[in-house]
């Protein structure tokens, strides 16, 4: 346990720091799921779907809550799956 009141406080924040980006962690890879699942079905919004993906993606990678190029990685997997899905 933290000495002090200043410690205790940022140990309060980071608990909720830790909190919030685990929450957004988690709504990311559902977005990624929802993604993938689209370019499965072959679904008519697939476009849209892997668009309104890439941006989650570059802005959870702006801040820092994965790293620039896992975004980057995924995001050309997801470009990739859909092209091959619509050939």
């Amino acid at each position: 346990m933290p000495q002090g009141r200043s410690k205790h406080k940022t140990l309060r924040k980071n608990e909720a720091k830790r909190e919030k980006n685990r929450a957004a962690r988690s709504a990311l890879r559902t977005e990624i799921k929802k993604a993938k699942a689209a370019i499965e079905e072959n679904s008519e919004g697939l476009a849209d779907q892997i668009r309104e993906t890439s941006g989650k993606l570059d802005r959870a990678a702006q801040k820092n809550l994965i790293h620039r190029k896992k975004a980057a990685r995924i995001k050309s997997s997801l470009a990739k799956a859909a092209a091959n899905a619509g050939s």
